[in-house]
């Protein structure tokens, strides 16, 4: 098939100096396409870099323009990239846009069939944009994402679960001395409520993430700094690939006691691809995503999050990878989105005879 992938411009595909969750998938479901034989175009920042054809409006990512003061806006840039791709849709046969539910109104009326993901959690806006235009196919990433709306407004919607890259994760058998948390230092992510878990279990616990926002900041200063002691809590700040994997292939059980909806929470499938349990807070996709007591563990509170811990330590961590893999790998995304393209292609073309 003849695909267009319409990525955000924030970051480079693949991302690379910065953290992108959306653009990690992007380009893993790109690559994988361009490898099963299909004729693929990647609608996304030129310092990206990919097998497949790459069509880019700006020459760097909008972070790296506006950073520089060579951008002050990122809408004239995606609104540009979105253009492109309508000017050119007669050349697709399928169009994928991760760039927002914001497009839809303009890439209506087009006669390529077009598919929208959305990876963050919905809006009122968001709501409001399904209801309006129900029967725009419309891919989810969790069926708790999908059942915020209404009956009105799933007439084609579908969830696709993501995947990470497993070959890129080290896995290890021996489970690890500490407990792991990775993940904005946010009061929603919750790293204050992992402290108070590790502390309780009396394992030593390792933070891993950065603040982002103003708010973000003042929460990590107030409540999690005076907390760092480098012997009970150890905070390694932002870390790359790399360092991601040696925080969750060494810990022996990662904690993820959110506080607020998780529309899917990949980090909670790359702890399992390193082989460490799950244990979680049942919010959002949560029981979705964590597979009871064969990949972790979950529960309603932190209280009750407590004796899951040791339930956790039991679990083998070759079989915690080999169940994860089953479901959440790239291969497996990848046969979903390819059976889905071929059939709104096919319903769209039929719906022109």
């Amino acid at each position: 098939m003849r695909i267009a992938q319409i990525a955000p411009l924030w970051f480079p595909i693949p991302p690379t100096k910065y953290y992108g969750g959306i653009e990690t998938l992007i380009h893993l479901l790109t690559e994988e396409l361009v490898a099963r034989g299909h004729d693929v175009t990647l609608f996304a920042s030129g310092d990206s870099r990919t097998n497949a054809k790459l069509h880019s409006v700006c020459d760097n990512c909008l972070l790296s323009l506006i950073n520089d003061k060579r951008a002050y806006t990122h809408d004239y840039y995606i609104q540009a990239n979105i253009a492109d791709v309508i000017n050119l849709a007669d050349k697709f046969d399928i169009i994928h846009c991760h760039s927002g539910l914001q497009w839809i109104p303009m890439t209506n009326s087009i006669k390529t069939p077009v598919i929208h993901s959305t990876h963050s959690g919905l809006t009122i806006d968001d709501i409001w944009m399904l209801e309006r235009y129900p029967d725009i196919p419309v891919i989810f990433v969790s069926n708790d994402q999908r059942s915020l709306i209404s009956t009105k407004g799933r007439r084609n919607t579908y969830t696709v679960y993501n995947a990470c890259d497993f070959s890129a994760l080290k896995f290890s058998i021996q489970s690890g001395q500490y407990l792991a948390f990775l993940g904005r230092m946010s009061p929603n992510k919750n790293p204050l409520g992992a402290i108070k878990i590790a502390n309780l279990v009396g394992m030593p616990i390792v933070l891993g993430g950065a603040p982002m926002t103003n708010e973000e900041h003042k929460y990590f200063e107030k409540q999690i700094a005076p907390l760092i002691d480098n012997v009970h809590v150890i905070y390694r700040g932002a870390v790359n690939h790399l360092e991601k994997n040696e925080l969750l292939m060494n810990a022996a059980a990662f904690v993820f006691p959110i506080q607020g909806k998780e529309t899917f929470g990949i980090v909670m499938i790359e702890s399992m691809a390193c082989g460490t349990p799950v244990v979680a807070r049942r919010i959002g996709s949560v029981e979705e995503v964590v597979d009871f007591g064969q990949t972790g563990y979950f529960a309603d509170s932190l209280e009750q999050m407590v004796p899951m811990v040791e339930k956790a330590l039991q679990l083998d961590r070759q079989k915690v990878r080999e169940v994860a893999a089953k479901r959440f790998s790239v291969q497996q995304m990848v046969d979903q989105y390819e059976s889905l393209y071929q059939e709104i292609a096919n319903h769209k073309s039929g719906a022109n005879t």
